[in-house]
């Protein structure tokens, strides 16, 4: 397994891998790997004749009160599971080699980028979409794979992909989950004993959510149960909540306020519809996320 450490070794190496004729497959992260990046990993691998991670902790997606240097890292960790997993390379650039001292480029990202997520991290996703695209660029990926849980994040690489005709395939891991039920998260490791039972609140809240949903409930109906559930755990401190499209990520009813299309501003969900549902919540000190997709009106199979 390769690992490379400035932009220069990754550009030339893919073109090497490029003028073979082989199809690079990538997945990017801030490292400290776990089982959701692993199972990324196993499904590019049979569609890729080299398979790359990127480890590259973003400044650029972190705001000044964010937790940027206490974010965990693991090097060594992170490279054995990519060996066991059959990584063909690994780009592990610093921040100095990414950002020059006067580095302007960004990607703007369009409103969507402003709520949910973005609303709480104002520039948030400017970073990330700045940080995917270069790194697209550098690697010559023909796929690449980003997991369900970061539901925003997906939603708007895709819309990036598409709006600036990139020939690359974008690949959606669901989100893999501790027997608990806790979504997996490299922030995890921050939490206590007693916060981590607390966290668990915001699995169940969607959960129940998208019974109701999946039921034929009314989107205002759904999330009002959810709230309370949040609201109701100790040591929980909401942030937001929102069901929404998935195709457009319009709200169709969140916190705060009252949703659009009570108002008559929105239409109600259509059978089969595909939503969203979106929170993120403080538990202690850290900031969690999660998210399901429901369809409104038609039961899961049991």
């Amino acid at each position: 397994m390769e690992l490379l450490t400035t932009i220069h070794q990754m550009q030339a190496r893919a073109g090497e891998l490029e003028r073979q004729g082989r199809r690079i497959g990538l997945v990017p992260t801030m490292g400290y790997l776990h089982a959701g990046h692993a199972s990324l990993l196993r499904q590019l691998r049979p569609d890729c004749d080299s398979l790359w991670v990127s480890l590259f902790v973003n400044p650029a997606q972190f705001g000044p009160r964010e937790d940027l240097a206490r974010y965990p890292r693991d090097l060594e960790h992170d490279l054995a599971l990519c060996r066991a997993e059959g990584v063909d390379g690994v780009l592990a650039p610093t921040p100095e080699e990414v950002y020059l001292p006067d580095y302007a480029a960004w990607v703007t990202p369009g409103p969507v980028a402003e709520r949910y997520c973005g609303a709480a991290r104002p520039g948030h996703f400017r970073g990330v979409l700045s940080i995917v695209l270069r790194l697209f660029h550098w690697t010559r990926c023909r796929v690449a794979a980003f997991g369900a849980k970061d539901a925003q994040q997906l939603w708007l690489i895709r819309r990036m992909a598409r709006d600036l005709d990139l020939e690359l395939e974008i690949r959606e891991g669901a989100t893999v989950r501790e027997p608990d039920g806790l979504a997996l998260s490299s922030r995890n490791v921050y939490l206590s004993a007693a916060e981590r039972v607390s966290a668990l609140a915001l699995q169940r809240a969607l959960h129940e959510g998208c019974r109701l949903l999946e039921a034929g409930a009314a989107p205002d109906t759904a999330l009002d149960f959810m709230r309370r559930v949040l609201v109701a755990e100790p040591g929980v401190e909401l942030d937001y909540l929102h069901v929404a499209d998935w195709a457009t990520l319009d709200s169709l009813a969140g916190t705060p306020g009252r949703p659009e299309w009570a108002a008559g501003l929105v239409a109600p969900p259509a059978p089969g519809q595909e939503l969203v549902v979106l929170t993120a919540a403080r538990v202690g000190a850290t900031r969690l996320i999660d998210n399901m997709r429901p369809r409104w009106g038609e039961p899961r199979p049991v």
